[in-house]
């Protein structure tokens, strides 16, 4: 059993390997193209009760934190990512209408399952995306639900937020996926250069090291793995007990 099993995995990395060499790209062609060198995670919360989901694909980031009670956070988030991924906004109109209507997918899937379930009917969950369009004019088109958030750190300058937090004073949702018959979210593009860096980050981190601290860290000229490491260092020092989750991400076109 176990040598077939090695045998077949030989065997596929040997196509993949095959198709590497003599693969369709034209004479003169990069191999690399512009992309995202991304890396995140979530660091869990002390309360023991799920809440982040986060997934990364070679064009797409997206974030969500469940909400509607403990029990179910996770499965709020579950259904939002599941949305985005099966929406693949990367794929679709390049437009701010394309990611809206990924956004509009999400709420409608979390809304959806609300009304289906009296159990759940308080179901919702934010969602930060973006999308990497990587033409002749290189842009990150992204949509913000929530009291998450993403930055841009252009190349050698200072991070600024591309959202603001859709929460009151005392913390409650004012938007969310799921929350309201009609979503609206808030909707933008930005043009991109190699060594810019994005971050999402959800509302546990945010509240554990503050806006001031986020900037210092997202600076220091380290890789985002590197970057995470040192996050998940202060994370760990503050025990957070609600899940913290930051993704980092950088352009790249070599």
């Amino acid at each position: 059993m176990t040598f077939t099993v090695i045998t077949i995995l030989l065997g596929c990395l040997s196509v993949m390997a095959v198709r590497g060499r003599q693969g369709p790209w034209p004479p003169g062609a990069p191999a690399a193209r512009p992309r995202l060198v991304v890396a995140g995670g979530t660091y869990e919360g002390s309360h023991g009760y799920p809440s982040d989901e986060y997934v990364v694909q070679e064009r797409l980031i997206a974030a969500a934190d469940g909400g509607g009670g403990t029990q179910f956070g996770h499965t709020a988030a579950a259904l939002t990512l599941g949305a985005v991924v099966v929406a693949r906004p990367q794929y679709g109109d390049r437009s701010e209408k394309g990611i809206d209507e990924c956004a509009q997918a999400a709420h409608r899937a979390v809304r959806t399952a609300a009304l289906r379930n009296s159990a759940m009917s308080g179901l919702t969950s934010t969602l930060d995306v973006v999308v990497l369009d990587a033409g002749e004019n290189p842009c990150l088109r992204f949509a913000h639900v929530g009291d998450g958030a993403i930055w841009h750190c252009a190349k050698g300058g200072r991070p600024r937020p591309l959202t603001t937090l859709h929460s009151s004073e005392d913390g409650s949702s004012l938007r969310g996926i799921g929350l309201m018959p009609e979503l609206s979210p808030e909707l933008g593009t930005v043009a991109l250069q190699p060594g810019d860096r994005i971050a999402i980050v959800t509302d546990g981190a945010m509240r554990t090291l503050g806006a001031s601290r986020l900037t210092e860290l997202f600076t220091d000229g380290a890789s985002p793995a590197a970057c995470l490491d040192g996050l998940y260092d202060e994370m760990a020092a503050a025990e957070p007990k609600e899940d913290a989750t930051i993704i980092i991400a950088d352009f790249v076109t070599v």
